[in-house]
């Protein structure tokens, strides 16, 4: 029997403001614990809530990016449950009158496009933080997180595979990114997926029974976890049995799922509209002068590189997943006017070093890098050199051109000099000339080699092949 996949994702994004949603407390991650609270967020009795305007900016450009409807009427509801990490009592969130609804956003993979619909988007409160000691059987409570605003995303069940949730879910975080509305940071937690999968027969309307996952701090786990529970509900299925309705882990470390809670029934969290706050009105106007803020987003500047810059779908794709790395990508080509050798640098040299930092952390500057890229193109050094260079680059911060100098890798162009190195070696290598000259061409690698290894590789390729050519005719 074939089964489909049906993922939907609920994605928690906390928003880069300074205060907090309800107060002015700091948002600043890595303060000591319970340093950047007070008698709102810590839920002191009589305290009233004032919402940061600033949240709600930052919700709708987030709707706006995403083809969705903004609801100018909106309102904050209470939601009840009890956990140590919530002061209160309760989370103010939003229900039935969010912020946000019915968007959109489409995601490639494999080469098919396929769009994928947002059911909506609230803002609301984030929790505090449980610390576990591991010598002791106690938990601490850190409430610095707590009412730090956050950016709820929640999917329509339209993703069919791990890749696709994996697509989407990068896709998100670089409108975020785009927007900066969101640093991004999944391992400091201010970027949170959640997953709800299930499977079902092949041409089946009805949805199978759905598991939640849980506990997914990275792109590669929430991939790798969906697919781990892929194989595990087929494999229950094909076997007879059926899916439990539960809340399950990953563990990483062990490559699997482990049961959490069972859910047996959607949890009744007594949803009422918070009588501390009042609805959320907002006029046609400032969403207007909010769209005119919004930047190039992603889909849009791949578009624009590849039919203003001449580069491939794939490069595109790749340059412009992260703002960042597309900010550096054109400040680089400003610099030498070479789009696609600039974008191969990137993609190769600079990526491969990087190891997975953000090009923010790079020492070597986009248009350091530009001018690197000129200096190859203007035939002042060789590309093999060009190497040694960037990673002196990457070492030190410094120009190409005090690199070369210093190191002293110009590139030899002149061609009295050449010539004088070039008849050597031919004199050297009677056997080699007498092959060549009997139809082994391939041997003008062997001759280019012998020059660049007297030149110490600077020996300017085109010129010594030109010389070979000649002198060997």
């Amino acid at each position: 029997m074939e089964f489909e996949t049906v993922i939907g994702l609920e994605i928690h994004a906390q928003l880069k403001t300074k205060s907090k949603i309800f107060c002015g407390c700091s948002t600043e991650f890595g303060a000591p614990p319970n340093t950047h609270t007070c008698q709102v967020c810590l839920g002191m009795p009589g305290v009233l809530p004032v919402l940061n305007k600033k949240v709600v900016e930052y919700a709708i450009k987030m709707g706006l990016a995403t083809n969705s409807t903004i609801n100018t009427f909106n309102q904050f509801a209470r939601k009840n449950y009890f956990y140590p990490d919530l002061p209160k009592g309760y989370q103010t969130s939003q229900f039935d009158l969010p912020i946000v609804e019915f968007g959109q956003v489409e995601i490639e993979v494999d080469g098919k496009k396929r769009v994928i619909g947002i059911t909506r988007m609230h803002m609301e409160e984030d929790a505090g933080k449980l610390i576990h000691d591991d010598k002791e059987p106690v938990s601490y409570v850190d409430l610095n997180r707590t009412g730090t605003p956050l950016l709820e995303i929640v999917s329509e069940p339209d993703l069919r595979s791990p890749e696709e949730a994996y697509a989407y879910l990068r896709k998100l975080h670089a409108i975020l990114r785009y927007l900066d509305v969101c640093d991004g940071n999944m391992e400091e937690g201010s970027f949170r997926c959640d997953a709800n999968i299930s499977l079902r027969p092949m041409g089946q309307e009805e949805l199978g029974t759905r598991t939640e996952l849980k506990n997914m701090n990275s792109f590669k786990n929430v991939q790798s976890a969906l697919e781990y529970e892929v194989r595990r509900q087929r494999d229950v299925l094909l076997d007879g049995g059926e899916v439990v309705q539960e809340t399950l882990l990953w563990d990483a470390d062990r490559n699997r799922t482990e049961s959490m809670r069972s859910k047996e029934e959607a949890h009744d969290y007594r949803y009422f509209p918070c009588p501390d706050l009042v609805p959320v009105v907002i006029e046609e106007s400032w969403i207007e002068e909010i769209r005119a803020t919004l930047p190039e987003l992603p889909d849009a500047r791949k578009d624009r590189f590849v039919e203003e810059l001449g580069l491939p779908e794939y490069d595109a794709a790749i340059l412009t997943a992260s703002r960042d790395l597309a900010n550096y990508f054109e400040s680089a080509v400003k610099s030498c006017g070479q789009a696609k050798k600039v974008s191969n640098w990137i993609m190769t040299e600079l990526m491969r070093e990087l190891k997975g930092e953000e090009v923010t952390a790079c020492k070597v500057k986009p248009e350091q890098l530009g001018g690197l890229v000129k200096m190859v193109t203007d035939g002042t050094i060789s590309g093999k050199i060009a190497k040694t260079v960037f990673l002196e680059m990457m070492a030190s911060g410094k120009d190409p051109e005090v690199v070369v100098k210093e190191k002293n890798l110009m590139q030899v162009s002149d061609q009295g000099e050449l010539l004088t190195i070039v008849q050597e070696i031919i004199a050297a290598n009677p056997g080699q000339v007498a092959e060549f000259k009997g139809g082994k061409t391939k041997l003008m690698g062997f001759f280019v080699g012998q020059l660049m290894q007297k030149t110490k590789g600077k020996a300017n390729p085109k010129l010594a092949n030109e010389l070979f050519s000649k002198e060997l005719s």
